[in-house]
């Protein structure tokens, strides 16, 4: 793994920040109903992306994911103002619009998406994987997951085809406590999601996915693991969520206090604090990063609102029978 150092925390607080500024600022757009449908966003999880993109070979390491999937393809080197266009569902999106909040997808940059369907993405993350053991690319695919996906039946199959065949593929459960509203206590007869490895004598184990640190170590491990040939890792990111599940959420399920509670452990403020302590950079060094985030944002909602809608002709454009459709090899 490389080496954490100075720039490696300087880069996590932009990173992470912008991530944070970026969903809030979706949030505000979309009681505006400039963002349709849906709405899951991703305040609090942050270190998860942070730590594992410092372990991955961006080159040829991919990534699937769940509905809450905005900011893993920027970190991954998506265009921040084409996610944004995405969401408004303007044709400079990128899925053209057709994609929306649910589904962000960048092939190029291999994000695989972007998954409505409860643990859809899980059985197709070890295929993934499998291409790449097939096609001898030495990737890994990184197959992210809910707390409630976890409970999915599919999770099983693929648990048991990915130890059987050995393959390259690191499922992240992103634990953060709920399941929509549903907590993981009353989901399952104990609560250590990581466990659901046991069975398939599957390498496994818990991460404090609140510290970037801790996410990067456990995944360059996997990362080492898959790549020497030796098959699949689970590990059980136990995080927490500040905002609600969608935006449609009450969250009568927990209370304002335990929120809280979770903030003072807020990721961004770990790696804040260490950049302070160490002086790593100075108040105004700092002050001048929070100022270049806000900019960033401004410039990806300015994108959104000056791109246009896709053309009704579109819809007909992006069928299967078309020779050249855009979005499969």
């Amino acid at each position: 793994m490389k080496k954490i150092t100075k720039q490696t925390y300087l880069d996590w607080y932009k990173d992470m920040l912008f991530w944070r500024k970026f969903e809030d600022k979706l949030a505000s757009v979309y009681i505006q109903q400039k963002v349709r449908g849906f709405l899951h966003l991703y305040n609090g999880q942050e270190a998860i992306l942070a730590g594992a993109l410092h372990a991955m070979d961006l080159s040829k390491d991919k990534m699937i994911t769940a509905y809450r999937n905005h900011v893993q393809p920027i970190g991954m080197g998506e265009d921040p103002k084409r996610v944004m266009a995405e969401l408004f569902g303007k044709v400079t999106g990128t899925s053209k619009g057709m994609g929306g909040s649910m589904h962000i997808f960048s092939k190029e940059f291999r994000f695989y998406g972007g998954h409505g369907i409860v643990g859809g993405q899980i059985p197709l993350g070890a295929g993934l994987a499998f291409g790449d053991k097939y096609n001898n690319t030495g990737g890994v695919t990184l197959t992210c997951f809910g707390d409630g996906a976890a409970r999915q039946g599919s999770l099983h199959e693929a648990f048991n085809l990915a130890m059987l065949w050995k393959l390259p593929v690191i499922f992240i459960c992103e634990n953060n406590g709920y399941a929509m509203g549903t907590s993981v206590d009353r989901t399952a007869n104990h609560s250590d999601i990581w466990k659901l490895g046991l069975g398939y004598e599957m390498p496994c184990g818990p991460v404090d996915a609140m510290n970037p640190i801790k996410v990067a170590e456990a995944v360059d491990e996997a990362l080492q693991r898959a790549r020497r040939g030796d098959g699949p890792t689970f590990l059980e990111m136990k995080t927490y969520r500040y905002r609600g599940h969608s935006m449609s959420d009450a969250q009568k399920y927990r209370t304002k206090d335990e929120v809280e509670e979770y903030k003072k452990i807020d990721p961004i403020t770990q790696v804040l604090d260490i950049i302070k302590e160490k002086k790593y950079a100075s108040s105004d060094e700092i002050a001048a990063i929070d100022k270049e985030v806000k900019s960033l944002v401004k410039e990806c909602e300015q994108f959104a609102e000056d791109s246009p809608y896709p053309d009704p002709q579109q819809m007909y454009d992006m069928v299967y029978e078309q020779e050249d459709y855009p979005f499969i090899s």
